[in-house]
């Protein structure tokens, strides 16, 4: 367990770095669009390169960045779905406190609903009015 954490933890840290080296490229590029051919004519490095090629930076950190957005999404999806389902809670796992606490709220919850289910305190039918024909 404590290996699968460390791992975890790496994993994540390398998405971070990873993703946070895509954003710095993609603000260098977008604060580079407006230079003039003399401007480029002097820029060199990796910057000129995805400049002069857009295919390798369209495909080695616009689609990349995309996939990590992606994965980063449906693992949020999938952990929140995995911590949000309720564990079911076995009566051994309580202890005995807990049990006598549990028994009191069922006494009384079981004490309220019979005297819900009491009829109230039943009035005495009244006789027909002897007065009164009655219809067959």
């Amino acid at each position: 367990m404590k290996n699968k954490k460390a791992l975890w933890i790496a994993l994540i840290a390398l998405d971070v770095a990873i993703t946070a080296c895509f954003f710095v490229i993609h603000i260098i590029m977008l604060a580079n669009v407006n230079k003039s051919e003399e401007e480029w004519a002097v820029t060199t490095g990796l910057i000129r390169a995805l400049h002069d090629n857009s295919t390798l930076y369209l495909w080695a950190f616009v689609v990349p960045l995309f996939v990590i957005l992606a994965a980063n999404i449906i693992g949020l999806v999938i952990y929140v779905r995995k911590t949000s389902k309720k564990e079911v809670t076995k009566l051994d796992d309580l202890s005995e406190d807990q049990k006598e606490a549990l028994r009191q709220q069922l006494l009384a919850r079981l004490a309220g609903e019979a005297k819900k289910e009491e009829p109230a305190e039943e009035k005495p039918v009244a006789e027909e009015n002897p007065e009164t024909p009655k219809q067959d």
